[in-house]
């Protein structure tokens, strides 16, 4: 397998220069994480170099590549682990007989690109910005070596998600490895290349490695900080289920001038459908959508814990007021949404032209939390389309179902991602606030759930293990979507918070 280079950082400190079996004070961590900053964003930035999109394999199997290269050269013992799809990469090292061991999960791929809507030639060649009366302007990597000011900020595809979070484990155990500090338990990584694609073979993945994948917690590395960029603890994730849904009208597309009057055009039909699925609150109008959640006085004020202020949110978002699911940003995250992801119906701007369209294709996202299943809410959807006078066809609607239904659309979904939550005053959460809080003090931030998804539920549902996501990337990260990017004081941050984690006692 071909070898990666990657920086030396062998280089040791005055003060550690035998193995702590002790908590490392935050000074230290501190010390550790600035002497070697450098080399961490230079192996970040070759990182990044690389393409890894999960719909191509060639991708995968570059990504794996370095990888197994890094780890190897951590000297943890690696595996492929084959699945009927993308593989996954599966590293361990022991470093104590008798100690627990944590698993740690990375997601290396990332979303697709759009290059032209990039503000760099390439958005696999990283580049470092500053922010000059107002705007993000490239600087030459060179000037780290003069100085570095931590607002400036690395744009990449996955430099936040999640190629910065991976970096920063990966750094920390570096650094660890060159002072000759042991960590404080065990340590297995498991490394998933098409989370993005919702991990569709890791389900069977984890229930044929039961054995190797055991641990005491379960760290996720992926997902973006609480608004307040302070950081961050998430214990649970929603899950998420899409839809396709085509409403058709004619069999071909008509001239506006010649059949307007006459022949229905299907985007009326389409924006009354989607207008019945919310009302002018925000609130999903399908019966029983928010079935089973139920928040305590105790979430609630939890919820109402966290420091957020809604007049800032807004003018961050540039909206003028929320939907009024509930009555406050972290509330609305326990319930179950839904989504117009997407819309298409003929053409637009300088494509435009004088026609009823043919169809009108609806995508939707629905997100899940623990008590409302995908199942359950994929089923309520097309219930709800039916109720609403629609007869739906497999594919495209036969000449006498055209004739005999006024109202015709099809359906196709996907269950991606379960839903899954760890209780907040558990022994996971106890370890990792203590640790954090050694070298971030209060200034750390615990959320009962993310919006996004993550795809942890085999992890609980099948080993049974306790799951916190360990959020390491600016809120303003662009995440998805073009100019992606990650603050460096964030980058920094995260090793040290993969440094305290690792040198606290389990």
């Amino acid at each position: 397998m071909k070898k990666w280079l990657f920086l030396s950082i062998l280089t040791p400190l005055a003060f550690c220069q035998e193995s702590w079996s002790q908590n490392v004070s935050a000074e230290k961590i501190e010390a550790l994480t600035d002497e070697k900053f450098i080399e961490s964003i230079t192996n970040l930035r070759h990182f990044l170099t690389l393409p890894n999109d999960g719909n191509y394999p060639e991708q995968i199997a570059t990504n794996l590549a370095w990888c197994d290269s890094a780890f190897s050269d951590l000297k943890f013992k690696t595996q492929t682990i084959k699945t009927d799809g993308a593989p996954l990469l599966f590293a361990e090292k022991v470093y104590h007989k008798n100690r627990k061991s944590v698993l740690f999960y990375l997601q290396i791929d990332g979303q697709p690109v759009d290059t032209t809507k990039w503000f760099q030639p390439n958005p696999f060649s990283p580049v470092l910005k500053e922010k000059k009366d107002g705007n993000w302007e490239a600087i030459d990597f060179k000037k780290l070596n003069e100085n570095i000011d931590l607002d400036w900020r690395i744009f990449a595809r996955s430099a936040s998600d999640s190629k910065g979070p991976a970096i920063s484990l990966i750094s920390a155990l570096q650094i660890l490895q060159s002072k000759k500090i042991k960590p404080e338990y065990n340590i297995k990584v498991i490394m998933d290349f098409q989370e993005e694609l919702g991990s569709p073979d890791l389900p069977k993945a984890v229930a044929q490695n039961r054995e190797l994948l055991d641990a005491e917690m379960l760290f996720i590395m992926d997902g973006t900080r609480h608004l307040s960029n302070l950081p961050t603890l998430t214990y649970g994730a929603r899950g998420i289920a899409t839809a396709t849904i085509k409403i058709f009208g004619p069999k071909y597309a008509l001239h506006s001038g010649q059949y307007g009057n006459f022949a229905p055009n299907p985007v009326f039909k389409a924006s009354r459908l989607i207008a019945s699925m919310k009302d002018e609150k925000g609130k999903v109008t399908i019966p029983g959508f928010y079935d089973g959640v139920q928040l305590t006085d105790k979430d609630r004020k939890s919820l109402a814990s966290i420091p957020e202020n809604l007049d800032s949110t807004l003018i961050n978002l540039g909206i003028a007021g929320p939907d009024k699911v509930a009555s406050n940003y972290q509330e609305s995250l326990q319930y179950p949404s839904l989504n117009i992801r997407g819309l298409k119906a003929a053409w637009v701007e300088k494509e435009v032209r004088t026609i009823i369209p043919s169809e009108v294709i609806i995508e939707i996202d629905m997100r899940l939390v623990p008590e409302t299943p995908g199942e359950r809410q994929i089923k309520l959807l097309k219930d709800h389309i039916e109720k609403f006078g629609y007869h739906i066809v497999d594919s495209l609607p036969s000449n006498e179902e055209r004739m005999k239904y006024p109202k015709l659309a099809s359906f196709r979904y996907r269950l991606g991602s379960q839903p899954f939550r760890t209780e907040m005053d558990s022994p996971i959460g106890e370890f990792l606030n203590k640790s954090m809080s050694s070298v971030f003090g209060k200034k750390v931030v615990n959320m009962r759930t993310t919006g996004g998804s993550q795809p942890i539920a085999p992890f609980i549902k099948t080993l049974e293990l306790p799951a916190v996501s360990i959020r390491i990337p600016n809120p303003d990260n662009a995440i998805h979507g073009p100019n992606e990017n990650i603050r460096l004081g964030n980058l920094r941050e995260g090793i040290m918070t993969c440094l305290a984690l690792l040198t606290h006692k389990l």
